[in-house]
């Protein structure tokens, strides 16, 4: 097998073994990018140089036989990151030239577990996306047709993964942005419990949905990511102290008896025909392995899209205030006074889609409508997590479609944000009751993979992460390989 078709667990075996060192596996994948990327689009910064410092250091390490959980492992990370003396550009123009003096926990957790970081991945502006095409940068293209897109905002990180550039990525999820990506490139997504991962240096959208998360090739790979990111971070004061459990020991436990339930709402006429089919075919095979379903009630999920839409809005014009042209990011130039200074800076710094937003959460939190909208929006939610509590009482998870349909062209829904939204229909409820969910590949429509996904409560990443390994022993979804990258 070649080197870049292996999942970090046989890499790290691959390493241990002394088939290959750190160094030779960083290089290789260097070059590969080099060549590969050209196609995608899926870097912003490649740190060549810093890669290959930290892969002889991990050698290094290896042989005096001090090692991480990820020592000498490469992945790379989503822009969005804080990462010291690197350019952070969250995809925008606004941050282009930003250096960051600082890195995220995030970043230090797996830099201090051994980690080899290739570069940062492109992204959607300020994770402001579900194509990956409102990237200063340009799109992202996905590897299994490059005339579709891959998904956002995370999609960078998941078409390097797929396209087997480098075995693992972290991304953020504001609404399903690992998840949704994930399922349009047949990879694995998993957005922990908000609070699970600290957030600290992670450039906030929507500070109360936002969170780091992983996009991998196998569910057992973002097992072991998840145990090095996973943790209290007192600098992050939504973070949750809680012990952090051994998610590799568990995931080889049985399935049998586990309650899955299903929930009509997910199934409803909005839902693609062909996917419907490729979900219920894996839900029979988590029913074959001793599984039970049980069909439950979300009453409210439907409204989980409107309230996002309110709510992220309203944080992200709230977050994204600080960037005024003044102490750091894009500046304009020749100004004639402050209040010039300010417009234009954020004028021509951000995109469309950041623009959009923040319009409308200014509106929504405006002295008139804050009642009508941002209120009632929060209270909606509320419900909506209420709706997820009381399934829980009854199933362990919660098991479904991740996406409506498979991935679309770009350029088709880049005129229609209605559309573009109610891509992230199946995963942003997720969110708002700041739940665990999880995409995993579960087969092909007209070539192009399909996702299922997972939810549990909160803090129940054992769970979904047992079930989607188990799920993997019996499938090879997760095995494919774009054709043009193989």
């Amino acid at each position: 097998m070649d080197i870049y078709h292996q999942t970090l667990a046989e890499l790290c075996v691959g390493l241990e073994k002394g088939d290959f060192t750190s160094v030779e596996l960083t290089q290789s994948l260097l070059d590969r990018v080099a060549v590969e990327d050209k196609r995608l689009n899926s870097f912003i910064t490649i740190t060549a140089t810093e890669a290959l410092a930290a892969a002889a250091s991990a050698d290094e390490a290896r042989a005096n036989g001090n090692t991480g959980a990820l020592n000498g492992l490469p992945i790379v990370h989503k822009d969005i990151f804080c990462t010291k003396g690197v350019k952070t550009t969250c995809g925008s123009k606004m941050l282009d030239n930003f250096i960051s003096p600082y890195s995220a926990t995030v970043v230090k957790k797996i830099a201090n577990a051994g980690a080899v970081v290739l570069g940062k991945c492109n992204m959607d502006e300020f994770a402001m996306g579900s194509s990956n095409e409102t990237s200063f940068f340009g799109p992202v293209r996905n590897p299994w047709n490059l005339e579709c897109t891959p998904g956002g905002s995370s999609g960078g990180s998941a078409a390097s993964v797929a396209a087997r550039l480098v075995p693992a990525a972290t991304g953020t999820d504001t609404g399903g942005s690992i998840r949704q990506p994930a399922a349009l490139t047949g990879t694995v997504g998993l957005k922990p419990t908000y609070g699970r991962v600290s957030r600290y240096g992670m450039i906030a959208f929507a500070s109360s949905l936002d969170q780091a998360g992983m996009i991998t090739r196998s569910v057992e790979d973002a097992a072991r990511m998840l145990g090095v990111m996973a943790g209290f971070d007192k600098r992050d004061s939504t973070s949750i102290n809680q012990a952090v459990p051994d998610y590799l020991a568990s995931i080889g436990k049985s399935i049998k008896g586990l309650r899955i339930g299903i929930a009509r709402q997910h199934f409803d006429e909005g839902l693609d025909e062909r996917t419907r089919t490729k979900v219920k075919d894996a839900i029979s095979v988590l029913e074959s392995m001793g599984a039970t379903t049980i069909e439950i009630d979300l009453p409210n999920i439907n409204l989980s899209v409107p309230t996002y839409y309110v709510v992220a809005p309203a944080e992200c014009s709230s977050n994204l205030s600080r960037f005024d042209g003044v102490r750091f990011g894009y500046r304009a130039e020749n100004a004639e006074d402050l209040l010039d200074l300010y417009c234009r800076s954020r004028g021509e710094g951000f995109g469309d889609e950041v623009k959009r937003r923040i319009m409308t959460g200014a509106y929504v939190l405006s002295a008139g409508y804050y009642d009508a909208y941002y209120i009632k929006a929060q209270q909606v939610r509320q419900l909506i997590a209420d709706d997820f509590k009381e399934a829980f009482f009854n199933v362990d998870l919660i098991v479904g479609p991740t996406t409506p349909s498979p991935a679309f062209k770009l350029g088709d829904k880049v005129d229609d944000p209605i559309q573009m939204y109610l891509n992230d229909i199946y995963t942003v409820g997720a969110n708002l009751a700041g739940l665990p969910a999880m995409s995993i590949p579960c087969g092909f429509v007209n070539d192009m993979p399909v996702g299922l996904h997972l939810v549990g409560p909160h803090f129940g990443e054992e769970v979904l992460l047992r079930c989607g390994h188990q799920y993997q022993q019996e499938t090879d979804w997760h095995m494919a390989c774009p054709e043009a990258f193989k």
